[in-house]
């Protein structure tokens, strides 16, 4: 992870694609965790340092993520992020290219708890939720395409599910359709923005994540 903004309330970090974001059953060292040690060794803190979970990014997937440093904040983001009042962008590589170059796609998401996963539907179906994103495609290269993406709704899985439906799985999502895996184990999906007015200070905060290193996602060109 890299630290790409903070004052005395958030925290908000760009996290790779082996992250997770909360302890899980694997066992592994979450970012919360990792944060808090960043957090105590930049600061000499001794005893406990509070960071607070205010959203998940699944693990295979890059870019921003914002933890609360108080209590007082985390009550609020958790609001806030609950209302929809934080704007959170992603770029996504498909490797067909989308029938229309921009649209909203709303589907009716069904969460299979075992296989960890969520199924599509064009219509309500019972135990479904109402799942609304705007696409764009915003750049190509010789062999992908990338689209932005903004979530109205925050479903699981969403975007992975819902532009499989659509018929433009992310590059190396197996489990939504990608043909292969990436040879890491993440997917080409990434938070590239995130904005929202500061829970405290009532500022605008304005975050840019910059994307993952490599010629895949430096290779493209803007349209």
């Amino acid at each position: 992870m890299t630290v790409v903004y903070e004052d005395n309330h958030i925290i908000i970090v760009n996290k790779t694609a082996f992250e997770i974001v909360q302890g899980d059953k694997t066992g592994d060292t979450p970012l919360s965790e990792t944060v808090k040690l960043y957090l105590k060794e930049k600061y000499q803190k001794p005893g406990n340092v509070f960071i607070g979970v205010t959203h998940r990014l699944d693990r295979p997937v890059s870019g921003l993520v914002v933890f609360a440093k108080t209590s007082k904040a985390l009550t609020r983001l958790n609001d806030m992020f609950k209302n929809g009042e934080v704007k959170k962008t992603y770029w996504a590589v498909v490797k067909n290219q989308p029938h229309e170059p921009e649209g909203e796609l709303v589907n009716y998401l069904v969460r299979n708890e075992k296989q960890n996963k969520s199924y599509a539907y064009d219509k309500e179906v019972p135990n479904s939720k109402k799942a609304i994103l705007h696409y764009r495609l915003i750049a190509k290269s010789q062999n992908y395409y990338l689209l932005e993406i903004d979530l109205k709704t925050g479903r699981h899985h969403q975007i992975r599910c819902q532009l499989a439906k659509m018929g433009c799985p992310i590059k190396g999502d197996l489990k939504y359709g990608s043909p292969r895996s990436n040879p890491d184990g993440s997917i080409c999906l990434h938070a590239r923005f995130v904005r929202f007015i500061h829970p405290v200070s009532k500022e605008l905060i304005e975050v840019e994540a910059p994307v993952p290193t490599g010629n895949l996602w430096n290779g493209f060109e803007m349209i």
